[in-house]
């Protein structure tokens, strides 16, 4: 079988770390951190089927996120060769990562806009407190 299994709690990577490879999640669920105002916020939340550290294959920069296990979880690790090989022999790959890229740039766009809506609102605004 393919993949590393992690135990619950265990990272996968880490926000800050160099990055040099893509994970896919193959079975469990993974939760991804970020950190903020000195501690450490849950943003989302990885289940199977679902791409994290793209970006790495792309950009060489730090990892944005820490991705830890939550309960035991399968991860299929590929490094930019082995990404590039699978895109060859199944262009799909590129288009579905390219597509699940496109979908968070747009619900980063939906809460820039929601941000900036409360913020102009102001603090005493009923509708900012929900």
């Amino acid at each position: 079988m393919l993949g590393r299994e992690y135990a619950d709690g265990e990272t996968i990577c880490r926000e800050g770390d160099a990055g040099d490879c893509m994970y896919v999640i193959q079975a469990g669920r993974a939760i991804v951190l970020r950190k903020e105002d000195g501690g450490t916020v849950a943003i989302g939340e990885l289940a199977p089927g679902d791409i994290f550290g793209e970006m790495a294959i792309f950009e060489r920069q730090p990892r944005s996120a820490t991705v830890l296990a939550k309960g035991t979880v399968r991860v299929l690790t590929l490094d930019r060769r082995a990404f590039l090989r699978a895109v060859h022999e199944d262009p799909s790959v590129a288009y579905r990562i390219l597509q699940m890229m496109s979908h968070r740039v747009r619900s980063l766009d939906d809460e820039l806009l929601r941000l900036r809506a409360r913020l102009q609102r102001g603090p005493d605004d009923p509708v900012t407190h929900r």
